[in-house]
């Protein structure tokens, strides 16, 4: 007697109606920008923050890949403390709100910092030998990054937490008994196999950071929305402005997504062979 499929492969096999629906309204936004000069310079004005938004989600999500995945291995340490370490920072990031915490670094963290260096080099200053720093030398978009990182590597910790202890313990009692050293089952055994789990949320949560790195703008930083926002309050053509700062935002998460998806079904596909 033939099963029903799951919904899941259901899904898998239905024909993606919905990518023929975005790529037709896409098309029809993509010939009014090119037809209609108002749109045309609209476009061509917003763009110009696209590079400073591609930077600012590569390197934020880059460090909280690398901060997350170091608070992840805290926390599965064989130390009481460092497991209370790790727990005490996720917990507390992840109850801010990301806005809050930009906002936080930016006009507290990064003063605190300066105070903190030239406190620490007053003598070399005294001297001569180096200028004290000024808060203004801390650009706006480094902090922006920073606060970024700091704000996603607690959520990319517990997805590195999940995919880590989801390898089989037998596996890694294996590679002991082979003789493998902590660092070498890390990289040859558990990584690898906690790979396929981690991959979909920590792509989901790139996806989700080039959204997010659109908070940047409230500090002034010049990418896609802040563009937007100059352009607007400069023209007034508020409805033309954000329709084409959503368009381009459209195009790059939904680009992205489709491009992830196809290396998670590659993983999986490797996986099962």
């Amino acid at each position: 007697m033939a099963t029903a499929p799951t919904n899941e492969q259901a899904g898998a096999t239905d024909f993606p109606w919905w990518l023929v629906a975005l790529a037709v309204i896409g098309l029809g936004i993509g010939g009014v920008i090119v037809a209609n000069d108002l749109y045309a310079q609209v476009f061509t004005t917003v763009a110009k923050g696209l590079a400073v938004t591609i930077f600012v989600t590569l390197a934020g999500f880059t460090l909280a890949t690398l901060l997350g995945l170091s608070v992840a291995l805290l926390g599965l340490s064989d130390s009481k403390a460092l497991r209370q370490i790790s727990r005490f920072y996720i917990e507390l990031i992840r109850g801010v709100p990301v806005l809050v915490l930009l906002f936080y670094i930016a006009f507290v963290g990064a003063p605190g910092f300066v105070a903190g260096w030239n406190w620490l080099t007053a003598p070399l200053a005294t001297a001569g030998l180096i200028e004290p720093m000024m808060v203004r030398d801390v650009s706006l978009m480094w902090r922006a990054i920073i606060a970024l990182m700091i704000a996603y590597s607690a959520f990319i910790a517990e997805i590195f937490r999940a995919g880590i202890q989801s390898v089989d313990k037998g596996q890694v009692e294996a590679a002991k008994a082979l003789g493998l050293s902590r660092g070498q089952r890390f990289r040859l055994v558990i990584f690898p196999q906690a790979l396929k789990v981690i991959f979909p949320p920590l792509s989901n949560d790139f996806v989700a950071m080039v959204k997010d790195s659109s908070l940047v703008s409230v500090l002034g930083v010049a990418d896609i929305t802040q563009m937007g926002k100059v352009y607007a309050s400069g023209s007034f053509r508020f409805f033309e402005t954000y329709s084409i700062v959503a368009y381009i935002y459209l195009v790059l998460t939904i680009g992205l997504s489709l491009g992830l998806r196809r290396i998670e079904k590659s993983l999986r596909e490797r996986s099962s062979v």
